[in-house]
């Protein structure tokens, strides 16, 4: 299972990311944008995801994921069971929830 360390060690260094804490919950954003937030036990995360592509995800694995609070739904946003990913797959939904909150030219510049 990940966890807030494993987090942290993806989102170290990322241009114009930064941590937040609010109402005892660990967030992460670029300027006000939050791409990534952890549940208040710190099992779950909400994390930004393509809208259009959401549905497919939660159906092929529901294990790992799970829809967003009903207020949350209009957003690009889907809700992760930390126990059912491992290093590689978080560091790739991070790494896409971040690009899709930055300017393409910092993207770029990122990904070379």
């Amino acid at each position: 299972m990940v966890d807030l360390s494993d987090i942290r060690a993806v989102t170290e260094g990322l241009p114009r990311s930064y941590e937040v804490l609010v109402r005892d919950r660990v967030k992460f954003r670029v300027g006000q944008i939050v791409y990534l937030a952890l549940s208040a036990d710190e099992t779950t995360m909400g994390i930004g995801f393509p809208k259009e592509e959401r549905d497919a995800a939660i159906a092929a694995e529901p294990h790992k994921f799970f829809r967003p609070r009903p207020s949350e739904e209009r957003f690009r946003w889907i809700q992760v069971h930390l126990e059912a990913i491992d290093q590689d797959e978080l560091r790739e939904l991070v790494l896409e929830a971040w690009a899709m909150c930055v300017p393409q030219k910092v993207r770029a510049a990122y990904f070379g």
